[in-house]
């Protein structure tokens, strides 16, 4: 028997792969440096195995996206891509219209390996530039250049119809001309989306140890929320408004795989500190891989899977889940999906009381969604709707 969701937001896979040239000092993602090659094919041979694994749990669902994040995928050779993509249509069914992503960095683009990631099926590029300036490239550990950075918008144009890159604002001593600056030169180089994230100070980091050594000064909040008006301002007048709090994209040119995450659809989670949220016959589950890539890879070889943790979220966890993901999102949440999760309705006193204080509204398709006035506190706003 087949058990399915009491909505249908989409089926993904994320494809974890964990490997970098560098470890960036803000980065807390499952990202490891080694300098010997990599095996890729034996890691092939373990997604394979640990894929198998999770599609024994949520047969017959039809993948609408796949995701190749890290670590650097773009390291990868084209023929590892096509091959794990491969393994995929074994176990699922692939719509016709999936959107397939691979994230890269600009030091690993170049025409030819560009062209084997298109060939092998890849059809969007997410790119990892984080600024438009060298100063702060170097700042933030990066490997590239500005000119590196613009070449492989470039490259990348001439072989894929749909790209993205990553931008890092409130960087220390970052005015808002400057950003604005950066900001511009980015949409004129873009062409459908762009991602760009607050800087933050994260737990086990190398600017964490920075800053507590007093080598490195955040930007104070207030001046950080200027720049995210700015941001908000400059890419709304581009026809490039945030449909996430971090994500802007011109109309349609939004991230399938991110909106499913955040319209809190399901999700297999493949490779090394990767993370899946399916719907088992034993409920939806939240289920995370081991996080050392060789641990991992051993695992795998062992037992079939990777898995770290596997936990079957009750009503109440997904309800929670579905408003932390979903009021991030410019069209907000449907509160009808949010009673088919929790099992009970909206508390309409908190939601009254919100809306009453500018902070919520109700759209003209009867969805919940976040005001400008709302998006800096929307913690608070999320903590006043739980259940």
């Amino acid at each position: 028997m087949i058990h399915l969701p009491p909505f249908d937001a989409g089926f993904g896979v994320y494809v974890h792969w964990p490997f970098c040239a560098s470890k960036c000092p803000y980065c807390d993602f499952n990202s490891h440096v080694r300098h010997a090659p990599i095996d890729e094919a034996r890691y092939v041979a373990a997604f394979a195995r640990e894929n198998e694994h999770q599609a024994k749990l949520v047969p017959g669902r039809t993948v609408s996206s796949i995701f190749f994040g890290g670590g650097t995928p773009s390291l990868m050779k084209p023929e590892t891509i096509g091959s794990i993509l491969n393994l995929i249509t074994r176990y699922w069914a692939i719509a016709p219209d999936v959107e397939i992503t691979m994230e890269a960095n600009p030091t690993s683009i170049e025409a030819s390996r560009l062209r084997g990631y298109r060939d092998a099926g890849v059809n969007r590029l997410s790119m990892g530039f984080q600024a438009m300036n060298d100063a702060d490239l170097r700042a933030l550990g990066r490997l590239h250049s500005v000119a590196e950075a613009r070449a492989a918008v470039k490259t990348a144009a001439q072989v894929f119809d749909r790209y993205s890159f990553d931008l890092i604002y409130a960087r220390p001593g970052q005015t808002p001309d400057a950003w604005a600056s950066e900001l511009k030169e980015a949409i004129a180089l873009s062409a459908e989306h762009l991602s760009l994230y607050q800087l933050t100070i994260e737990p086990g980091t190398m600017f964490e140890r920075m800053v507590a050594a007093g080598k490195l000064a955040p930007m104070p909040d207030d001046e950080a929320r200027i720049l995210f008006d700015v941001t908000r301002e400059i890419c709304s007048a581009a026809g490039m408004p945030a449909y996430e709090i971090s994500n802007h994209a011109r109309k349609g040119a939004e991230c399938r795989h991110n909106l499913l995450y955040w319209q809190y659809g399901e999700y297999a989670g493949i490779g090394p500190g990767a993370h899946a949220r399916l719907f088992t016959d034993q409920g939806r589950i939240a289920l995370s891989t081991l996080l050392h890539p060789e641990t991992w890879l051993e695992s795998v070889e062992k037992n079939g899977h990777g898995t770290r943790e596997i936990e079957t979220l009750s009503a109440r966890d997904q309800a929670n889940e579905f408003l932390l993901m979903g009021l991030r999102l410019a069209e907000g949440i449907k509160p009808e999906r949010f009673a088919a999760l929790a099992g009970q309705a909206l508390l309409q006193a908190q939601v009254s009381g919100l809306i009453a204080d500018g902070f919520l509204e109700t759209s003209e398709t009867g969805a919940l969604r976040v005001t400008a006035r709302g998006v800096p506190v929307l913690n608070t706003i999320i903590e006043h709707l739980t259940v």
